[in-house]
């Protein structure tokens, strides 16, 4: 009799205890799939402005918003497989990689990011320190969870045509960003020195800047060093133009002070200062986040685009543009 009672209730705990994992996997995909939604959709939603942001947390400069798509992207599949209660093992080894690269990412340049704004998510911010392991263990926890305990997967054709859906509406969304920063319309006129100006010939760089800011600082005597020739530079004071003068003597550089930053800074969002938008005859041909002002990475498309004068092909000569 007493063996019978045993073995009746031997299938009972099992039971339970597997009604108690697919519990916490279900907790955990779900909580972790909405982290990821909301993260993978503002970086693939506003590659540019979250690839500012990544450029600062050390992605190399030019690579963020292809970066913040490519992450977008990522993050977004891995929310549909969190959801989808048949592929969470899938999603939680995908989610546990992604934690794991950025635990890694931040503990590599902790010194450098320390203090700062992770970027991670809109509107709430987290500045990187203990907590931020802290709260990304626990993210890594959910995924690990789903990956222990999730279901076998068995096939991958649904998976599959997710991640390439999610693709191609990331790349297309990307390609139609570029596109209309590319082609702005240059407000007219301009206020230049207290005069209003046609900036929509010739060659001009709009240098955004804050006046108490040391990467402006230090992107102002970079550019400096440059020989202009026949580029002129407008120099827009984000905050405090009262120090726009003392600004540009300190640090050297040769640049006409503009205060219409609300009809500018409209045209050519950004995140933080210092920002650069080069322009030949209007029209814009390349901008310059804060992390490419390090010198030397602005050097070479600088000098391609002010430094060597337009070629007319009516004269025998290549354009370059």
């Amino acid at each position: 009799m007493k063996e019978a009672v045993f073995e009746s209730s031997a299938p009972a705990a099992m039971s339970g205890e597997a009604s108690w994992r697919r519990y916490a996997v279900a907790v955990s995909s779900i909580l972790l799939g909405i982290i990821f939604l909301v993260s993978g959709g503002w970086k693939v939603l506003d590659p540019f402005k979250i690839g500012e942001v990544l450029e600062q947390a050390k992605v190399p400069a030019g690579l963020g918003p292809i970066g913040a798509s490519v992450l977008g992207t990522l993050e977004l599949f891995t929310a549909f497989l969190l959801f989808t209660p048949k592929y969470r093992k899938l999603g939680g080894l995908l989610g546990s990689a992604l934690m794991i690269f950025f635990l890694g990412w931040v503990a590599y340049y902790y010194n450098d990011l320390v203090g700062k704004d992770c970027g991670c998510f809109p509107i709430i911010k987290r500045a990187v320190g203990p907590g931020f392991f802290v709260s990304d263990g626990i993210m890594l926890l959910f995924g690990l969870i789903a990956a222990a305990w999730g279901p076998a997967l068995r096939r991958l054709r649904a998976p599959a045509l997710a991640l390439v859906t999610l693709a191609v509406l990331a790349g297309a969304n990307f390609a139609f960003g570029a596109l209309q920063r590319r082609n702005v319309e240059m407000p007219y006129p301009v206020a230049v020195e207290g005069k209003p100006t046609d900036l929509r010939t010739g060659k001009v760089l709009l240098f955004f800047y804050d006046p108490m800011c040391s990467h402006c600082d230090a992107a102002s005597k970079f550019l400096s060093t440059l020989s202009w020739k026949d580029t002129r530079i407008i120099a827009i004071p984000t905050n405090d133009p009262q120090f726009a003068k003392d600004f540009l003597r300190d640090t050297k550089l040769k640049a006409d002070t503009s205060l219409d930053v609300a009809k500018l800074r409209g045209k050519f969002p950004f995140v933080n200062p210092p920002y650069g938008v080069a322009l030949v005859d209007g029209k814009v041909k390349e901008s310059f986040g804060q992390a490419q002002f390090n010198a030397p990475s602005p050097a070479t498309v600088l000098l391609i685009i002010f430094l060597c004068r337009l070629k007319h092909p009516h004269v025998g000569e290549p354009e370059v543009f």
